[in-house]
């Protein structure tokens, strides 16, 4: 223990006791699985970060060991731990100069954003030292002021390669790949059988899966486009399942932006129409409707339906408003008289 405890210190690490854990300390060779805890704080005791709060809920940290974390100072750490400890590292500037990336990929996942939402297409090393909004001022002020920070850490569990399922995070490039064709499947499983809210997620993880890929291609590029071929259908079907939730203003959001790269797509026209439709937008809804029929005319009993119904409800919606306005101005009769009079007698 003394010695590791040198050897930190020699690389700018003072790790302090706080509860120790059980057994031996465990073999981590890479591709083992670490599950702990973490409350992150400057060295004046200020709170960053905390696993068991952040987004209003409890969840832990996870690791793949030797997959290249961003903080690299986490897996050096973690195993000098036994299961069960809680200690407390005092890490060097040199260690936390990428920890606002790091900390606001990990608030992105706790409010349920895409992990890399608001970080630009560059190295982490490059971010730092753009003036660019991580989009949490004390996020902000750490980017353009490194300082020491304080990680108090319990080690929950150490699972050995092999024993565990891997996260998509922690997957190589290749491994994500090869795993969007099965997320698909899935999702059209569950569509299926009627579970709407889980197959969304899914096609979510699997657009989320290409976008993190599309990401480290130039937009336009062969690849690029090969990765956007591959996520429209994932998003198409994610607006179906938008559509069915009652999530239109998302709906018309998504399918706006396909349209604009892809003009011809003929399902990106129509689920938008019956997003306009559903937000009575009426103009919009006629207009994509009509360019449904002029893509593909063999859709014309079915725009003709979608018609109907959306000329029957705005009928329905007219005679409600006709009924409840109704009278609105015309004054019961010998009440204004008797008001009237009720007002002369106080005046007088």
């Amino acid at each position: 223990m003394e010695e590791e405890a040198r050897k930190l210190l020699e690389e700018g690490i003072r790790k302090k006791l706080v509860s120790p854990g059980k057994g031996e300390l465990p073999t981590f060779a890479n591709g083992t699985k670490v599950v702990f805890h973490y409350r992150t704080s400057l060295c004046d005791g200020k709170a960053l970060d905390d696993s068991r709060t952040m987004g209003g809920r409890s969840k832990p940290m996870e690791l793949i060991l030797g997959k290249k974390f961003k903080l690299a100072v986490w897996e050096r750490v973690v195993t000098t731990m036994r299961q069960g400890e809680i200690s407390e590292f005092t890490c060097d500037t040199k260690h936390t100069t990428l920890y606002p990336l790091v900390s606001q990929s990990l608030r992105n996942i706790s409010a349920g954003k895409d992990p890399l939402e608001g970080q630009r297409h560059c190295c982490g090393i490059a971010q730092i030292h753009s003036h660019h909004s991580l989009g949490h001022r004390d996020l902000d002020e750490l980017q353009a002021r490194p300082k020491p920070l304080v990680f108090t850490i319990e080690l929950l569990e150490v699972l050995p390669p092999g024993s565990f399922q891997l996260d998509v995070w922690a997957m190589t490039d290749k491994e994500k790949l090869e795993l969007v064709p099965q997320i698909h499947e899935e999702g059209n499983t569950l569509f299926k059988q009627g579970q709407i809210k889980e197959a969304s997620e899914k096609y979510y993880n699997g657009i989320a899966c290409l976008k993190n890929l599309q990401m480290k291609e130039h937009p336009g590029d062969e690849a690029w486009l090969k990765l956007d071929h591959m996520i429209t259908p994932l998003l198409l079907n994610y607006c179906q399942c938008m559509l069915l939730q009652g999530q239109y203003y998302e709906v018309i959001e998504h399918c706006s932006s396909l349209i604009f790269k892809y003009e011809d797509n003929v399902k990106a026209f129509y689920k938008r129409a019956k997003a306009h439709a559903a937000v009575w937008n009426e103009h919009e809804a006629r207009a994509d409707f009509a360019k449904v029929l002029e893509l593909d005319p063999s859709l014309e009993q079915s725009v003709a339906k979608e018609l109907r119904v959306m000329e029957e409800r705005i009928r329905t919606k007219e005679k409600e408003e006709k009924n409840r306005y109704k009278g609105l101005f015309n004054t019961p009769p010998n009440i204004s008289n008797k008001g009237s009079s009720a007002a002369i007698k106080q005046n007088v």
